[in-house]
């Protein structure tokens, strides 16, 4: 059975950050539970709880609740109401369309001083003589019963009958059990054909030759065998389907509950039969019996293929959707071929010329999105490195002449004659000479050159 998970109040917890201890209102309607449990130890502080349209038998595990003010558990399997004393601040009840035939347990909710609101229509004991009368006698303290006010007058005069009516609804509870009783006999007996009738067709089908193993001349007709036998079993689901929901059945707990066994058996069935079409539809033929690789693309993704001489390397840019996280793609580089799978979906290329598997790479574009898968060839790498050592090459002789000029200085001055640049050292020594002092040799260039112009005239007009 299903019952109240803590993974489940979380989910239901969002407005409240996820955080169950202060919740105050929460809501686990539609949510299949057949037991209720856990909330008076989790939920201490709710006020407001939400339990309409479960498959809940029995009240329990709320007493605890001492603030709770509304409790709505319409539309389960309810036959009595009990274990409502300790929420003392309960105003509001709604039991609307459950099975309470057991009218006289309403007495338990004497203790609930401050119930206003209780609402008990759609339930067997609505139908008895006398209800109204029955319970504004017995809950003074209501103020609504079923949306309707309750007036003083209608009070007096049911607690003017009050004796009378009672016994006749101790009667018609008598009647009522002792027809629950039946309905509980016929349940278990409709249940227990049903087990029958499932251990008969499981031994059909074991009879029909599932496990039997066949020889590889025998499979086409096995195909046809069991193209067959599912078009029968089909016709055999849809007869008991259509039984099933044609077979005319009381309103009962028991049958309440069969029908969502049986719903959700179906479920788990079409489920089962929808995840077989799915890995039928995965074996895909990547291989052939002779070990020939195919060229797949069932993501049906635009790609190319480029042979990068320069570089020595083939490249592929594979356009896979721009929002696609990463860890869906698994690219598998093989000296031949390429596998990609997206999303289990696999895209194979047959490459044209071996490549190194361990020296690949894989990348995305930050821009498209696209894969871009990076193969250096196995061949030609020869060609492509005498390209990339004559550059080096040259490179090292430029190092090397820098070296020279720069670290090497003791050689020159030890073998002069090797070299063919100025002499740096007497370069040097006419620096020194002209950093000792250039503001004295300033007035000897100037007196040098008015030396040098003896013929030199000074024209005004000039």
């Amino acid at each position: 059975f299903l019952s109240v998970t803590e993974d489940l109040v979380r989910r239901r917890a969002e407005h409240n950050n996820c955080e169950i201890f202060s919740l105050e209102e929460i809501s686990l309607h539609q949510q299949e539970i057949e037991k209720l449990e856990h909330l008076d130890k989790w939920c201490r502080d709710l006020k407001i709880l939400y339990l309409q349209n479960n498959l809940i038998p029995k009240i329990e595990n709320v007493g605890k609740l001492k603030k709770l003010e509304y409790l709505n558990v319409a539309l389960n399997n309810i036959e009595r109401i009990e274990n409502l004393e300790g929420c003392e601040e309960l105003k509001k009840l709604d039991l609307t369309a459950n099975f309470i035939g057991e009218l006289s347990s309403i007495e338990s909710l004497k203790c609930n001083i401050h119930l206003k609101e209780l609402f008990l229509m759609g339930n067997p004991c609505t139908e008895f003589e006398g209800y109204r009368q029955f319970v504004v006698a017995t809950l003074h303290q209501l103020k609504y019963l079923d949306s309707k006010e309750i007036e003083r007058s209608e009070r007096i005069k049911a607690l003017q009958n009050y004796p009378e009516v009672k016994w006749k609804i101790r009667e018609q509870e008598q009647a009522y059990l002792l027809k629950r009783a039946r309905e509980k006999e016929e349940a278990q007996r409709r249940m227990q054909e049903r087990k029958d009738e499932k251990q008969k067709q499981k031994q059909m089908d074991s009879k029909l030759g599932f496990d039997s193993p066949d020889s590889p001349q025998e499979k086409p007709n096995q195909a046809e065998g069991d193209g067959e036998q599912e078009r029968c079993r089909t016709v055999e689901n849809d007869d008991e389907d259509r039984k099933f929901w044609e077979e005319p059945t009381p309103y009962t707990p028991e049958s309440r509950l069969e029908t969502h066994r049986y719903m959700e058996e179906k479920r788990r069935a079409k489920d089962n039969i929808r995840e077989l079409k799915k890995r039928e539809k995965t074996a895909w033929t990547l291989v052939t019996e002779e070990g020939k690789i195919l060229n797949v693309n069932v993501p049906k993704l635009h790609f190319s293929l480029k042979d990068d001489e320069e570089n020595n390397q083939i490249v592929l840019d594979l356009a896979v959707y721009r929002h696609l996280d990463t860890s869906l793609l698994d690219v598998d580089v093989q000296p031949t071929y390429i596998r990609v799978l997206v999303k289990g979906k696999p895209f194979q290329l047959v490459l044209p010329e071996e490549v190194k598997p361990d020296s690949s790479s894989a990348k995305r574009s930050q821009t498209t999105g696209h894969l871009v898968v990076t193969m250096p060839k196995a061949k030609e790498i020869i060609l492509a490195k005498q390209k990339v050592s004559a550059s080096m090459k040259h490179s090292d002789c430029n190092t090397q002449q820098k070296n020279t000029r720069s670290g090497q200085v003791e050689k020159l001055e030890v073998d002069p004659s090797k070299y063919s640049f100025p002499d740096v050292t007497k370069i040097i020594q006419e620096k020194e000479r002209t950093g000792q002092g250039p503001i004295k040799l300033q007035p000897q260039k100037v007196t040098e050159v008015k030396k040098s112009c003896v013929d030199f005239e000074n024209n005004d007009d000039v």
